[in-house]
């Protein structure tokens, strides 16, 4: 065993997701057994946190690269840096004020106008959404800006049991954008929401191709409605899901410092991006690597289907 496998240690950080991993520079080449280690934390606890790192973009590809094939985004935000195709740099603040003739506050308040709206899976409308994240803090707020993360596994064993079968056979239209509230009159980012939709018809709970744990499929930012009941049956339903996702026991909240790496596994979980900086007068500047995913199964082996902006494999 070596002294790297030695001195890594897994420290849980709440009763059913999230831990911390500390022993380990995630800058330097990895033993396959610390890589072996970390997978079966992120697996067990969901996300977990590393501090202190020294990663740039090429030591932080590198890293994912352990883990999966990194995805190259076709589009990516101003920020993120030429080279390293396979990051995308979040700067907040500086990235989205005056976008869309939206200051940040504004664009924020549109996208989240619920307190259910703002908890997702990175890119669950697409077909094949990511498997994980990695996402490295460059630079963060004195205070706020945490993100917090809930384990959708546990959120379905605490159903009770004819909930959970009733829900083993729903599927539910996945789309980009649906909880935007529009602007009055011309709105730029509605336009751009247009003309880039996309959209999947996913099982409500799918079966983690992993760990063969049952995870509810749900979240309040791409979720259009459950297919096959009225409009107003999936939004109960939905509301009903969705409260349980959220559940504070369910949950871990993050708080992040330059050098802070957290990795989470996106088939798992849903997170919550903070809203609380828009009026703190300082950058949070995040750089963020995504692993390629598969297409999700339900419960009777039926796979996601395209509805259309996406296939898989292809970003």
């Amino acid at each position: 065993m070596t002294d790297q496998v030695t001195r890594l240690e897994v420290k849980p950080a709440a009763g059913h997701i999230g831990a911390e991993i500390t022993g380990v520079d995630l800058a330097r080449e990895l033993p396959d057994e610390v890589v072996a280690a970390i997978r079966a934390a992120v697996l067990r606890w969901k996300v977990v946190f590393f501090r202190d790192q020294h990663l740039d973009h090429s030591a932080h590809v590198a890293f994912a690269r352990r883990f999966g094939e990194p995805v190259r985004l076709r589009s990516r935000g101003g920020a993120s840096p030429e080279d390293f195709p396979e990051v995308e740099t979040t700067a907040d603040r500086l990235e989205l004020g005056g976008r869309y003739g939206m200051d940040h506050e504004e664009w924020l308040r549109r996208r989240r106008h619920s307190l259910l709206r703002g908890w997702h899976c990175d890119h669950g409308a697409r077909v094949d959404p990511p498997a994980a994240t990695i996402l490295r803090a460059e630079t963060v707020p004195p205070y706020g800006g945490d993100t917090t993360w809930s384990n959708l596994a546990v959120a379905y064993a605490g159903l009770s049991a004819p909930v959970r079968a009733f829900v083993d056979g729903l599927r539910a239209e996945h789309r980009l954008g649906v909880g935007y509230q529009t602007r009055p009159g011309d709105d730029a980012y509605a336009r751009h929401l247009l003309d880039r939709q996309i959209a999947t018809d996913h099982p409500l709970v799918r079966v983690h191709p992993e760990t063969g744990e049952r995870v509810l499929f749900v979240n309040g930012y791409y979720i259009e409605q459950i297919l096959g009941v009225s409009r107003p049956e999936s939004r109960a339903i939905l509301d009903m899901l969705l409260e349980q996702a959220v559940r504070p026991e369910y949950t871990v909240r993050f708080r992040w410092e330059p050098g802070s790496v957290a990795f989470w596994d996106n088939r798992a979980t849903i997170h919550l991006a903070p809203s609380d900086t828009a009026q703190v007068d300082h950058p949070r500047i995040m750089h963020r690597v995504m692993l390629a995913g598969d297409v999700p199964e339900g419960v009777d082996g039926k796979p996601s289907v395209p509805i259309v902006g996406s296939e898989p494999g292809r970003w």
